[in-house]
């Protein structure tokens, strides 16, 4: 079929790919625009746009949907359909409306749970033991439009979300080009979504990468998981921010001081927590990368006794 693809993050790198390796036209593929990163702020493209030059693909970056003479390039386009994967942006009715055959969507969760922005992460964070991914018609409405196909992914103990990330991003490519198989037959089937079945995920909030050690070590462990490796999980150790990144849960019926730092090794630190403790095995100092909680330790020791904490 005649596309136009949809998509801006790593996420959506590997439908791009799996759709071009599938045989389908391209009339084009629209993203983000460029935008500034990493510490020199130097402006880098999306990773989708990296992507579709590399194959030789045509790309518009549009800053504003709503553009007259963008929306009047996509008319003339006329492409049959509309695939959007992690695109970022909301599409409007005229754009819905536009293809012949419709607009799809990729999402990150098992719809209806999980609508919104950060599916991932909020599956991991609240200690979801099964995820997954699901192709539907778009609508006007967050997420839920009718659903195509899904395909379930378990979320094992320790997984943290970039490593789901990384599997749904794999898995949700098979999907959706057998989803647009379908649609290429006409067989594709839509199934409407039970609203009252709906959960939401939205964007996360800074206040959310705060650990607070008098939860549970079950919340906590949750926590560093879902926030792994972006935006990280952080306490505080002498007012300066300490991201935790690695934790395994230790003595889960142990109760005292939360916060407290109760024993200190080769592996890292154990910290208590509301109920249970943590062992901590990966961290990073301000400044500093990502390291063993063990290496971190040579440079910055710490006793028994000491307290971790935010206010």
């Amino acid at each position: 079929m005649r596309l136009v693809f949809m998509g801006t993050p790593d996420f959506a790198v590997p439908s791009l790919q799996a759709l071009v390796a599938a045989g389908h036209e391209f009339a084009a593929v629209i993203t983000q625009p460029d935008r500034p990163r990493g510490r020199g702020k130097k402006l880098l493209p999306p990773p989708v746009k990296s992507t579709a030059l590399a194959a030789g693909l045509p790309v518009r970056q549009p800053s504003d949907m709503k553009d007259r003479e963008f929306l009047e390039d996509l008319r003339l386009l006329q492409p049959e359909l509309i695939v959007v994967v992690a695109f970022g942006r909301i599409l409007s009715r005229e754009i819905l409306d536009l293809p012949a055959r419709g607009c799809v969507n990729l999402h990150a969760s098992l719809l209806p749970r999980y609508r919104g922005a950060a599916p991932i992460h909020r599956a991991v964070m609240n200690g979801e033991v099964e995820t997954g991914v699901t192709t539907m018609w778009m609508a006007p409405q967050l997420d839920a439009g009718d659903i195509i196909l899904q395909e379930k992914l378990p979320i094992p103990p320790g997984a943290t979300t970039g490593e789901i990330h990384d599997r749904l991003a794999e898995v949700g490519a098979g999907l959706l080009v057998h989803t647009l198989e379908l649609i290429a037959a006409g067989r594709a089937p839509r199934l409407p979504q039970d609203e009252a079945l709906a959960t939401y995920a939205p964007p996360l909030k800074p206040e959310e990468e705060v650990i607070h050690w008098e939860q549970p070590a079950q919340v906590i462990y949750n926590q560093i998981r879902g926030l792994n490796p972006w935006p990280g999980a952080y306490t505080l150790r002498s007012g300066e921010r300490l991201k935790i990144y690695g934790a395994r849960l230790t003595d889960p019926s142990a109760i005292g001081r939360a916060g407290r730092v109760v024993e200190v090794g080769r592996e890292g630190f154990v910290v208590q927590a509301g109920t249970g403790r943590l062992l901590v095995t990966s961290v990073q100092p301000p400044g500093k990368k990502i390291m063993p909680a063990s290496a971190y330790l040579q440079g910055y020791p710490m006793v028994p006794g000491e307290i971790l904490g935010c206010v």
